[in-house]
């Protein structure tokens, strides 16, 4: 059904939608006939348009709220013209200006530059997410401390150590030692906490032989190690922006949407939403009012973005604004700062 009504827009069709979605982005007003007959090159009488108008909203892509000549979009609407504006923006991204950042800044410092600029570029409000790591074993390395202690060091492909100490009835050479290290690495090497199942313990448990409960022990505390996350930190700007658009000022919207980014419980939800979500070939998700997976933020327009540092090292920029927001203006920054963000936090960690 959605197919056959995209046959039905023609080129004619296509850019008045494209004229009353954009006029409608710069105003926040209903779009007339004649507003569009100044707006395009077309040059149809404002009847034609009327009746293009007419056709556009029985297919669904434009309302007509209240008893206004005018007409906004619908949220197929946007969702049309997001799904083309993406298909065209195949260029490349102009350096951000004045996007200095030291490369002996932490991190931490850097995802707030990044959300700052974003609030500022975009006049709405942001947030960034720190990178999660999505474990897996690079290394694990067993080594005596006394008699009846082993010391299991975890290395995961994040670079994240974990030590454990396990107790041992008796004393371990340094021979049994190397046999351990040998036999653990060469089956757990590259393997997330669900790639290794029972069949797997049970065999190296097997080949441990008498030391098979050095193995176990070394199991809970490798399965510890995968299983812990650092807290997701988000870091926001620019939440006041929302009230600068009259549509989300209205009864609780401004105090929920504020409350959202003051709490970030929904934020992480947001998180873990986009980054579950296959990436599309921009690498950008464009939720449009009750497609966001946050319900209070049903009345917004919500783009993001994942940015990648390799090994399963990954984060989201968010941009939450009003249905009429400037996608263009949006996905521009957006994909600049996905291009530059690998490198700047890499500088930012390495310093």
């Amino acid at each position: 059904m959605e197919k056959n009504n995209e046959q039905l827009l023609d080129d004619r069709k296509v850019k008045i939608l494209d004229a009353i979605i954009r006029n409608y982005l710069a105003t926040g007003e209903p779009v007339g006939s004649r507003t569009i007959s100044k707006y395009t090159d077309l040059n149809l009488s404002s009847a034609t348009i009327r009746n293009e108008m007419a056709d556009l909203e029985e297919l669904g892509y434009i309302v007509q709220p209240h008893t206004s000549a005018g007409r906004i979009p619908s949220d197929k609407g946007y969702r049309f013209y997001v799904d083309h504006l993406m298909k065209e923006k195949d260029r490349e991204v102009s350096e951000m200006k004045k996007f200095v950042i030291e490369k002996t800044q932490k991190m931490e410092q850097v995802l707030k530059s990044v959300a700052k600029m974003l609030a500022t570029n975009t006049n709405y409000a942001t947030m960034i997410s720190a990178p999660t790591y999505h474990n897996k074993v690079k290394f694990i390395q067993l080594s005596s401390v006394s008699a009846h202690q082993i010391l299991a060091v975890v290395v995961m492909n994040s670079n994240i150590v974990k030590n454990h100490m396990i107790d041992i009835e008796e004393e371990l050479d340094n021979e049994t030692l190397l046999k351990l290290n040998i036999l653990l690495n060469s089956a757990l090497n590259g393997l997330a906490l669900q790639e290794i199942n029972l069949a797997t313990i049970a065999r190296l448990k097997e080949q441990a032989g008498i030391h098979s409960q050095v193995v176990s022990d070394v199991m809970d505390a490798l399965a510890q190690a995968l299983s812990e996350q650092e807290d997701l930190q988000i870091y926001t700007s620019g939440a006041t922006n929302i009230l600068k658009y009259p549509e989300l000022t209205t009864s609780d919207n401004a105090t929920n949407l504020l409350s959202a980014f003051e709490e970030k419980d929904e934020l992480i939800s947001l998180v873990n939403e986009t980054l579950a979500e296959t990436s599309s070939e921009t690498g950008i998700q464009v939720y449009i009012g009750n497609e966001t997976p946050i319900q209070t933020m049903k009345d917004c327009s919500v783009v993001t973005a994942t940015y990648e540092l390799g090994d399963g090292v990954k984060g989201t920029i968010g941009i939450i604004g009003p249905k009429r927001m400037d996608y263009e203006n949006v996905m521009d920054n957006l994909k600049t700062l996905r291009s530059q963000l690998d490198g700047i936090l890499n500088k930012s960690k390495g310093s």
